[in-house]
This record gives C-alpha cells, sequence and structure tokens, in this order.
C-alpha cells in the first residue's frame, strides 16, 4: 500500500496537467527504507512526448547524487498518461528498474490541462511482473 500525503498527490496532478498534451515524469523521494514520500521532484520529460515520457539522463543523473547525499529512496516514480487509463504500458514496465519504488501513474485523459476528474493509480513493478495497490491518502 502506498501512503501519501495530499499535497504530494496535489502536486503530481498539477504537473501531469501543466505538462499535457505531453507526459509528465518525476519522482518524490524519502527517506532510505522508510517508505515515506515526502520530498517532490518534478523532472523533464525528455521525449516530449504525448505517448511515453524518458528521464533526461544528466537529470537523473544528479538526482540520484542528491539521494546519496541526503540518505534518501526514489518512494514514488510517477508520470502521466494524457490519452489512456493510469496503468503502465509495456514501455512503462521495461523501463521500471525500482523494485522498491510504488509507481504512480495519472490520467488526464478526461480534462487534459483543465481542473477535474483525474484517475490516479499505484503499481509495484518487480521483474515486469505488475501489481495494483490501494492508496492511502493522509
Amino acid at each position: 500500500m502506498l501512503t501519501i500525503r495530499q499535497d504530494l498527490v496535489d502536486a503530481m496532478v498539477a504537473h501531469a496537467r501543466a505538462d499535457h498534451p505531453d507526459e509528465a515524469c518525476g519522482v518524490i523521494a524519502g527517506p532510505a527504507g522508510s517508505d515515506r514520500p515526502e520530498r517532490f521532484v518534478p523532472m523533464v520529460n525528455a521525449a516530449r512526448s504525448p505517448t511515453f515520457y524518458e528521464f533526461d539522463s544528466m537529470d537523473l543523473l544528479r538526482l540520484y547524487r542528491e539521494m546519496d547525499a541526503a540518505d534518501e529512496d526514489p518512494v514514488v516514480v510517477y508520470h502521466s498518461h494524457t490519452a489512456t487509463e493510469a496503468y503502465p504500458s509495456r514501455t512503462d514496465i521495461s523501463y521500471a528498474s525500482e523494485p522498491a519504488a510504488h509507481y504512480v501513474l495519472v490520467s488526464t485523459r478526461e480534462t487534459g490541462a483543465e481542473d477535474g476528474p483525474y484517475e490516479l493509480r499505484s503499481f509495484r513493478i518487480v521483474d515486469g511482473v505488475v501489481t495494483e495497490e490501494e492508496i492511502r491518502i493522509g
């Protein structure tokens, strides 16, 4: 189960809406070993694509150095889907390289960049196996 604060959910949704029609992506870091998402880190989708995301390799290297220095883990890896449901694609599954992370998807397919309904789901992805998990916001 993913337990996450409302402000972090709001930040992911706002990022997804701001980058629409391209997919947004980022990480929420937390204290190493805690499974507590705390530090919101929006990233640039280097692919600038409405159908997939890719972290810029230099940005990702910088982020991992920051997390190492702060004794943090990538607790949440998030991205948005702009035209499809919030479920990992084959490409998303192949990119999932953090077995301890929660992979959160935000779908903006209904409202795009506007306020309104969105879909938020969380998954564990380990060795290509996708398992949906409950989200507790609080």
